[in-house]
């Protein structure tokens, strides 16, 4: 089974080596893992380091892009994988076995198109929030509830029937797309209860309470544009009460 893993960056010379190691160094055969790495035409060294390393990428190019999901998108075309993952440039598997456990999680679940794992956020090197994620269950995202994205994988015929990410949002493109995946079109997935991604705090969506109100917005039209019903107060309740809890896990390793 081959998987194909898309970052897309700019200027971030500081983190992108430190993905690019978390990629090159998985136990996974190097044969059957594809890197593609879009950059945005970073005006710092971060091109710089991934040049470095093109012979073990699978693809790379640095020039303009209409924004991180529209790179998404051309990652995802670019793709030759059976599985497709996402792997921020901030961004590391919490293991070099992370690769191994997510492809033989899809070849003992041939009926499954969807995967999603648990994700530890880090201020530089001090854990900062657990998030454990679940099983799905319909009307689940109602309630603030979805995968975390950088664990998501996706088969690539899913891809090719349902579309990558819809850029008419200006935010919560990822939510979106799960949303269409797992909610309206009700695509088998499931979940692997253990810590896949080490993120570091402090993404753009969760930087200030104006960007995450953006975020929140754009997920209410994300569920009309998918004819799918939300309270707006059910939602941030429950999506309130689900991240406070998160919070008070930050001890724990998920190991």
């Amino acid at each position: 089974m081959k998987i194909s893993i898309i970052t897309v960056v700019r200027n971030n010379e500081k983190l992108i080596q430190n993905c690019l190691n978390s990629v090159f160094n998985q136990d996974y055969p190097k044969d059957k893992v594809e890197h593609i790495v879009l950059d945005g035409a970073s005006t710092d060294a971060t091109y710089q380091h991934i040049l470095k390393h093109e012979k073990q990428l699978a693809y790379c190019h640095s020039r303009p892009d209409k924004g991180i999901y529209d790179a998404m998108n051309q990652g995802i075309n670019l793709a030759t994988g059976d599985i497709i993952g996402i792997l921020n440039s901030d961004d590391v598997y919490a293991d070099n076995q992370a690769l191994s456990l997510v492809a033989n999680w899809f070849n003992q679940n041939p009926d499954k198109d969807l995967l999603w794992a648990d994700l530890e956020y880090y201020k530089k090197s001090k854990l900062f929030r657990h998030w454990q994620s679940s099983e799905f269950k319909p009307g689940l995202f109602s309630l603030g509830w979805n995968p975390p994205h950088p664990t998501f994988f996706v088969r690539k015929k899913v891809y090719e029937k349902w579309g990558g990410f819809d850029l008419s949002f200006n935010w919560a493109n990822d939510i979106e797309l799960m949303l269409r995946l797992l909610e309206k079109n009700k695509l088998p997935g499931g979940h692997i209860p253990k810590v896949l991604v080490h993120m570091q705090a402090g993404g753009v969506s969760n930087r200030n309470i104006g960007n995450i109100l953006k975020q929140n917005y754009c997920i209410y039209l994300a569920f009309k544009k998918n004819n799918l019903k939300i309270s707006v107060s059910r939602f941030i309740f429950y999506k309130l009460f689900s991240r406070m809890k998160q919070f008070k896990k930050k001890g724990h390793h998920g190991k």
